[in-house]
């Protein structure tokens, strides 16, 4: 059988083992350290914010910015439905009900129309929502300026999940930077990965020495351990901090690369009628994580899941579209906006293999494949 072609595989850069290197040679291997400084400077520089508080993940970002904010038991955040889990979880960590709203079909991200309908309706029940999580899914991004003007206009915060979308601007700034705080992730199959972590960022100073107080068990400074607060152990390690060290210095050309595989698949089915690419606008620049297209059956003659396992009949992995959060069991009592669109994407959606260290083997296999499914 042919390798395995992932979908978005780690890709080292080179100096990952100069940095890991030194904390053992410091014998820094302890959780904070140099590194940890070093990397929270280095990615605020590169995003343009003030503040970074380096974490094990982006969920653990998600948890300590709803903590910020006062969010508890009882309380209701509007949280993107057309996502991952871990955006929502937190949610229900602090007790409170997440609110699912839909996503418009431009940029697959939450819908601001929607949006609007959603905080007035909860009003009128009662309960202002303490905060907005939007997504900009798969590195896309959302319709910020829409979205920030409906959220000051009902005083709600925002938070930004940018775990997918590191390296992507909304008119020239990047993402993660525009709401109160921003969610960054580190893992695996991200951009830049440091195996497992994650970033909160922010321009307020009180954010993040609360959410590093927080993420440290919250020990208060004292001689002895003392606590006053319920802490997390949420703070990441010098080694792993290394790691992400060394991929920041190539996450530029890590974007580059993800986009020279964007474009390859628009050669490839640009003038398949029926397929639909995830696309940028001319407001927007997307880091493209993940190319992902809607597949029309009616059009193409062939489903989703016929694409996808048509790949991996050659050892290719692709993945369908996040299954809506308003779909899933666990979130089956959570009031939800909804219009269609999330529920169509999911049923039809597809992420393609779209990893920075994609070779033109893999290329050629790819191609290989695609024509036969869907005979071009």
């Amino acid at each position: 059988m042919n390798t395995r072609i992932w979908l978005s595989s780690p890709h080292m850069g080179g100096n990952e083992l100069k940095y890991i290197n030194e904390a053992f040679e410091s014998n820094w291997v302890a959780p904070l350290g140099p590194n940890v400084n070093a990397f929270e400077k280095e990615l605020a520089q590169y995003l343009g914010v003030k503040h970074c508080a380096a974490l094990v993940s982006g969920t653990a970002a998600i948890h300590l910015a709803l903590i910020n904010l006062g969010v508890s038991q009882g309380d209701e955040v509007i949280c993107q439905s057309f996502t991952f889990s871990a955006t929502a979880n937190p949610i229900v960590y602090q007790g409170a009900t997440p609110i699912f709203v839909d996503s418009e079909s431009e940029t697959w991200n939450i819908d601001p129309e929607l949006l609007e309908e959603a905080i007035k309706d909860r009003i009128s029940k009662g309960k202002k929502p303490k905060a907005i999580i939007v997504v900009h899914l798969y590195g896309m991004p959302a319709k910020m300026d829409e979205i920030l003007s409906i959220a000051k206009l009902y005083d709600i915060p925002v938070i930004e999940d940018a775990a997918e979308a590191l390296g992507s601007k909304y008119k020239g700034v990047c993402c993660g930077t525009m709401g109160c705080m921003g969610v960054l992730s580190f893992n695996g199959n991200k951009i830049i990965t440091t195996s497992g972590g994650g970033a909160l960022i922010s321009n307020n100073h009180d954010f993040i020495h609360k959410a590093r107080f927080l993420a440290t068990q919250a020990r208060d400074n004292a001689p002895h351990y003392q606590h006053t607060h319920i802490g997390y152990n949420y703070r990441m390690s010098n080694v792993v901090a290394g790691i992400g060290r060394g991929q920041l210095e190539v996450l530029d050309l890590r974007v580059k690369q993800r986009r020279v595989n964007n474009k390859f698949y628009r050669d490839l089915l640009g003038d398949v009628k029926g397929i639909t690419f995830h696309t940028e606008s001319s407001d927007s620049f997307s880091n493209y994580w993940l190319t992902s297209i809607l597949i029309d059956p009616k059009m193409t003659g062939v489903t989703r899941e016929d694409l996808r396992k048509g790949l991996e009949i050659d050892n290719i992995e692709s993945r369908p579209l996040w299954k809506p959060m308003h779909l899933q069991p666990v979130f089956s009592g959570a009031p939800a906006y909804t219009n269609g669109f999330s529920e169509y994407a999911f049923d039809n959606g597809l992420c393609l293999p779209s990893g920075s260290n994609m070779t033109h083997e893999d290329r050629n296999r790819i191609t290989n494949q695609l024509k036969k499914i869907l005979k071009f």
